[in-house]
């Protein structure tokens, strides 16, 4: 079973105050969880073969690519802008 110390440890790493109550219950829980994954670690899964994907795909990214838009859209765009300077888009500052 998990120690109040390591509950309270685990709960201050997560950013969550938790009452006395709550430490014993999360306590108990953890410690469920946690005996779930020995057995599982008890399985024998020497036959099984490592994956990196459940589908078996890799490297799906699509290439970087420039597109064109049509003029007219672009023409509309920066004629929506309030001001330009130096051949720039100029907008309000965030800050």
């Amino acid at each position: 079973m998990m120690t109040q110390e390591e509950v309270k440890h685990i709960a201050l790493l997560a950013r969550i105050g938790l009452s006395d109550e709550e430490v014993t219950k999360y306590g108990k829980d953890l410690s469920t969880v946690l005996a779930w994954f020995e057995q599982l670690s008890e399985a024998d899964t020497s036959q099984v073969p490592a994956i990196g994907h459940i589908t078996g795909r890799s490297d799906v990214a699509r290439t970087d690519g420039v597109a064109q838009g049509a003029p007219e859209v672009r023409d509309g765009i920066i004629a929506n802008f309030p001001e330009e300077k130096g051949g720039y888009l100029k907008v309000r500052s965030v800050f």
